[in-house]
């Protein structure tokens, strides 16, 4: 009896959900280059980073979305930490007024955008080849 009202209960609401997953807009994509921010940032909302040398930091939100984030000045040490700090002076959200914290000290941000994911081994190679040809 139970097996019947579950089969059954599935066979009504299948029906209504791919009716429901056909009438969601399709996500357009995300434009990249826009200040953004990341509410509350915590260990629940950033789920990755990576060091962007001593320049900056890409930073990977909750849903797989990437910011980047230019640093005032240089960040020693980003390049080689095993873990940040964020330090929004009070505000909740990490955007171009925050800082990263590293080793104990404050890398102040320029700028926080929405960016695409950080480049591939074999792609920031490449990049440093063709920026050592450009410079002979």
């Amino acid at each position: 009896m139970k097996k019947n009202l579950a089969l059954s209960l599935a066979a009504v609401l299948l029906p209504l959900s791919a009716a429901a997953a056909a009438n969601e807009p399709a996500k357009e994509p995300r434009a990249l280059g826009v200040e953004a921010s990341i509410v509350f940032p915590s260990d629940s909302t950033i789920r990755n980073w990576q060091a962007d040398r001593d320049r900056g930091i890409w930073i990977e939100g909750r849903r797989g979305e990437w910011y980047y984030g230019s640093f005032a000045g240089i960040c020693r040490d980003v390049d080689f930490a095993q873990a940040i700090g964020v330090e929004t002076r009070g505000a909740g959200r990490l955007d171009k007024f925050a800082s990263i914290v590293v080793r104990g000290e404050r890398c102040m941000l320029s700028s926080f955008v929405t960016s695409a994911p950080p480049p591939t081994k074999a792609e920031r190679k490449a990049a440093r080849e063709a920026e050592k040809a450009a410079q002979n």
